[in-house]
């Protein structure tokens, strides 16, 4: 059978698990309401917000997840939603004592809260902080009250100001900003004027990105009018040139920082490191000492998972399964990452790839170097092209 030979790792190439970075992500489910593009695992609140029991499960899941990854400190966790600053800073406090009774965390531990800027009073930004908390992710997306509207958020611009001001009177000295273009019926000043709001604020980090219909949420059922692909280009143009005069770095497909203050923890994601998933429809990616990697999901209804039951899917990566793993990750970084770091993290030769490789480097999609696994800037826009060169031929599996 066509690449049978490779479905193993060869695990003499690999790092030792203890020199794998490990992460945490934390998932919170609930939001105050779906917004019509949203297809993450969100759930609008009704009634009493289960927070003090689902603290309860989550150090449970972490107990039960920790012992695979062979006693590894945790270097960064990430909160993430639906909109976790619905949790009050006493839940999040109690959350993470009883994570570092679990596990080690170094002392420059990255600890990012997502937050909404219209969930939130200001005391509450002092509480995250004293939590240990040190890094928030405010969910921006337009600076245009017109545009929120048509989002479904509940916030509007004031809001925003308002909500980033309190962020850094209360002593967050790292801030980033989402926030999308090509909303419905944008114009290209519009996106620029949006841009422009957010840059002035003097975040240390922003994440600009695209209006994408996904599946399964109401702007796919019922498409609003957007930009078409020259407006889009466009706007995507002349933003990649503002960001850059604004000394905003870019380093991934979407990600801008100042001052270097890339995102520690989606970094580790891009090059492949570890990380461990708790709560309700979390994922994880953990390298296992006895060579395997494996993909671990939890149960995505907040009740079953509030059940006591967390595990729903467990997938071990094989040499089919490894290169687009890879990949898929390692080449939204602008620079890419190194051959040496695809063979350390995934035990396979490079060797592996080079039909998909040379095929890349032929369609102007992939950088001609030996050393490197980079994406173009032509492989950059069409990353999605890129990728499925690495997709496993059906035949093979």
């Amino acid at each position: 059978m066509a690449g049978s030979g490779l479905r193993q790792p060869i695990t003499g190439l690999m790092l030792a698990v203890t020199d794998i970075p490990l992460s945490l992500y934390i998932h919170i489910p609930w939001c105050v309401k779906k917004c019509p593009y949203c297809d993450f695992n969100s759930h609008a609140v009704s009634g009493d917000l289960a927070e003090q029991a689902y603290v309860d499960h989550l150090l449970a899941d972490f107990k039960s997840e920790y012992p695979l990854t062979s006693g590894r400190p945790v270097r960064s966790i990430f909160f993430g939603g639906g909109t976790p600053s619905l949790f009050s800073a006493a839940a999040l406090d109690r959350l993470l004592k009883g994570l570092r009774n679990i596990a080690p965390f170094p002392d420059d531990v990255e600890i990012t809260l997502e937050a909404n800027p219209g969930t939130l009073e200001a005391g509450r930004y002092a509480g995250y902080r004293e939590a240990g908390v040190n890094r928030l992710s405010m969910g921006v997306q337009s600076l245009n009250d017109q545009k929120l509207k048509a989002l479904g958020r509940i916030h509007s611009a004031k809001e925003v100001v308002l909500a980033f001001t309190s962020a850094r009177q209360a002593g967050f000295d790292n801030i980033n900003l989402d926030l999308m273009y090509g909303l419905p019926e944008q114009s290209l000043d519009e996106a620029m004027a949006d841009l422009q709001g957010v840059i002035e604020l003097a975040p240390e980090h922003i994440s600009w990105y695209q209006l994408t219909l996904e599946p399964n949420t109401l702007f796919y059922a019922q498409p609003p009018s957007l930009p078409d692909d020259d407006q889009l280009w466009d706007i995507m143009e002349q933003g990649k040139q503002l960001l850059a005069q604004s000394s905003f770095q870019q380093y991934e497909i979407s990600a801008y920082a100042r001052d270097d203050q890339r995102c520690k923890h989606n970094l580790n994601y891009w090059q492949f490191g570890d990380y461990i998933g708790i709560g309700a429809g979390a994922h994880g990616k953990l390298s296992l000492e006895d060579g395997r990697i494996i993909r671990r999901s939890k149960k995505r209804n907040p009740s079953d998972y509030l059940a006591g039951s967390y595990l729903s899917n467990e997938k071990t990566l094989d040499a089919l399964d490894l290169p687009i793993e890879f990949m898929m990750n390692a080449l939204r970084l602008n620079q890419g990452v190194s051959v040496k770091s695809f063979m350390q993290r995934t035990g396979l030769s490079v060797d592996a790839m080079q039909a998909q490789l040379q095929e890349a480097r032929s369609l102007g999609l992939f950088e001609d170097s030996g050393e490197r696994l980079a994406p173009t800037e032509q492989g950059l826009q069409y990353l999605n092209n890129l990728l499925s060169l690495f997709e496993p031929d059906q035949e093979e599996i």
